[in-house]
């Protein structure tokens, strides 16, 4: 089961993964700043662990790990325009007030333009994942 997408090679596990979004299941795209290189390695597995809740409740969901700059929300753009997402969560480390605002404020841009009909949504750790999802949509 496909859990994450990287920068690198996202669209390519996308495409090989039997959880291909629009497949008859309401789709979820988690978009977060990548654990490692935001010094959060340890994160990862709850994060994960979180986007196989979405699997179980009957969502098709994976997860874009980026990093800051043009490649990162080049990525949101190329993810976006290649597969129909129901929802768009935007992950709470991105967001951080601490972060760099204009990569957040490109991603939620990026998600209203490329994929308008998405609900956006945002949650506040891993633990409140499918409850930010099931504000928006339901499987």
């Amino acid at each position: 089961m496909l859990s994450s997408l990287d920068e690198g090679w996202g669209a390519a596990r996308l495409a090989a993964s039997p959880h291909i979004p629009g497949a008859g299941r309401r789709t979820v795209l988690a978009i977060g700043l990548d654990p490692e290189s935001a010094g959060f390695p340890a994160i990862r597995n709850s994060i994960d662990t979180q986007i196989d809740t979405l699997h179980g409740a009957g969502f098709d969901a994976v997860s874009l790990w980026i990093t800051p700059g043009t490649a990162g929300t080049e990525t949101v753009r190329r993810t976006l325009e290649a597969w129909r997402f129901d929802c768009v969560l935007i992950d709470a480390g991105l967001r951080a007030p601490s972060e760099d605002p204009l990569l957040f404020e490109t991603v939620v841009n990026l998600a209203r333009s490329v994929a308008p009909d998405a609900a956006i949504c945002f949650d506040t750790s891993p633990a409140d994942t499918l409850d930010a999802v099931r504000r928006w949509t339901e499987p």
